[in-house]
């Protein structure tokens, strides 16, 4: 399943910080934390911001730990 822009929101935002959310549907929860999934929002993302991820089978929360050409999360510890 590939990245869908209308699936991300906005939460909250402070001081440099956002929190996400984004929606997978039939994503696994896997492949959305994967290196590389988010690179079309990588405009938009920040290094530090939490991302909120749900799909019917659970979710996840995530970092945002690189951004540039190719945006990677760490899951959080």
């Amino acid at each position: 399943m590939q990245f869908t822009i209308r699936n991300l929101s906005v939460l909250s935002y402070a001081q440099g910080f956002t929190l996400w959310h984004y929606r997978a549907g039939a994503a696994g929860l896997d492949e959305v934390a994967a290196a590389g999934f988010f690179d079309a929002a990588a405009d938009m993302l920040a290094v530090g911001d939490m991302l909120m991820v749900s799909n019917p089978s659970g979710g996840r929360v995530l970092f945002i730990a690189t951004t540039g050409q190719t945006v990677r999360t760490a899951p959080l510890s």
